[in-house]
């Protein structure tokens, strides 16, 4: 069926397009032609595939212009072959006949065309051309995914170049939300996953309270390569960990998730001490992508009757224990191990501590203390956190309100959010 275009021979390349025009004394600029949008600060020369069964054409050929005034340049393929062949990169709408045959579709399917040149050419704007008057099959093709619809026998150049500007840039901004719909997905999605990867303590059946706080360094992530977990075994023991893998990236994390997942299970199966340690640095051994790759790690194994525990220490910080009428101070640390994936055959020596009746240990990771003070080079350190922590006991701070204190204050001390991943679990027995 002639469609009343004429096949255009030829019309010089202008640097035009989605873009605003830029001045008339500005430098031009050339577009990159690998993609079938473009930026808005960009500039690029508009063209359009006609598909349409006219082998002829026409003499006449009306002006299609951009919104700058200056010509678009115009393809004009006879068949869906042809346009296959035409359809490059740097064409930006299609004007397709709904008329034409779709090659290995239904004759019932009065949009297989249509449908044939959307699978063909996702990523372009396409102008849908039907019989005067039938609105109800060019409105479908819209529905099924054409930025707009005419009439072939209302078509003139005004018309078709005021259309063709409209569906590039509708098809632009359709991409563009798509594109922000499908990062909010997969956002979404792994924001679940973190969420599923952090660990839920098990803690049923003993009198000890737990409470946490975690911030990946990583920027809106939820999940960094700090560590930690909480069980209890069958006999009554409570076991605590808490640990760091070097580094703040998606593989360390994913790292620390399974050094805790091997530490529980280990747990649960009765290892503890040395043989708990030495059986995690073979897990990392194994599974991290790097040999420079280490992991610190501190355990705290508390007797059923709540009153000592014992620790092994993997280059790790040691934990902080409050009593009443005691300043908090530091656990012993003497015997610290290496981290874990440094030496090989290493041991780490497991140290008894007495804790009393009524007591508060909280296990934490280097981010807490090397944060900055002010805008100098010093550091909170160890004391610093020491000095902060008995100053919030003293104000009556307990549990996640102590936590979330200690954690805010760092913050802003430092000045803004910390460099690296921050993890704090915190142990209370009542007398």
């Amino acid at each position: 069926m002639p469609v009343p275009i004429p096949r255009q021979r030829a019309i010089p390349a202008v640097e035009s397009g989605q873009a605003p025009a830029a001045p008339k004394d500005a430098p031009s600029k050339e577009a990159p032609r690998k993609e079938v949008t473009v930026d808005n600060n960009a500039t690029t020369q508009l063209s359009l595939l006609v598909i349409e069964d006219d082998p002829g054409g026409s003499t006449v050929v009306p002006e299609l212009l951009d919104s700058a005034g200056k010509p678009i340049r115009v393809r004009t393929a006879r068949n869906l072959t042809e346009a296959e062949r035409l359809l490059t990169d740097d064409v930006h709408c299609i004007l397709l006949d709904l008329a034409l045959p779709a090659p290995g579709r239904s004759d019932d399917d009065e949009l297989a065309v249509l449908r044939h040149v959307l699978e063909l050419a996702p990523r372009h704007a396409v102008l849908a051309l039907t019989a005067s008057g039938d609105a109800e099959r060019g409105a479908e093709a819209v529905r099924v995914g054409a930025q707009d619809y005419l009439f072939r026998d209302e078509l003139d150049g005004r018309l078709l170049s005021r259309a063709i500007r409209y569906a590039v840039e509708r098809k632009r901004s359709d991409t563009a939300e798509r594109r922000l719909a499908e990062g909010r997905v997969r956002a979404q999605e792994n924001r679940r996953l973190e969420r599923g990867l952090l660990p839920t303590p098990l803690l049923e059946g003993s009198s000890l309270r737990f409470a946490a706080r975690y911030r990946p360094g990583r920027s809106r992530a939820l999940l960094g390569g700090d560590f930690y977990d909480v069980v209890r075994t069958p006999d009554g023991t409570v076991h605590a960990m808490i640990g760091d893998v070097c580094g703040h990236g998606p593989d360390e994390a994913a790292l620390g998730v399974e050094l805790r997942i091997a530490w529980r299970a280990l747990t649960l199966a009765g290892l503890c001490g040395d043989e708990l340690l030495g059986t995690l640095q073979e897990v990392l051994e194994h599974e991290r992508s790097d040999d420079e790759i280490f992991a610190t790690l501190c355990t705290v194994d508390i007797a059923p009757d709540g009153r000592r525990a014992g620790l092994c220490l993997a280059g790790h910080p040691s934990p902080l224990v409050a009593r009443p009428g005691r300043p908090a101070r530091l656990l012993p640390y003497d015997n610290n191990g290496p981290a874990l994936g440094l030496l090989p055959g290493a041991r780490w020596p497991r140290m008894q501590v007495e804790l009393g009746a009524e007591w508060s240990l909280m296990l934490y990771t280097d981010g807490l203390i090397e944060g900055r003070v002010g805008e100098g080079r010093e550091r909170l350190g160890q004391d610093g956190m020491v000095a902060m922590i008995r100053r919030q006991l003293s104000e009556g701070l307990r549990g996640e309100a102590l936590l979330r204190a200690a954690v805010n204050e760092v913050r802003s001390l430092n000045g803004g959010e910390l460099a690296d991943d921050v993890a704090v679990l915190l142990l209370d027995r009542e007398g």
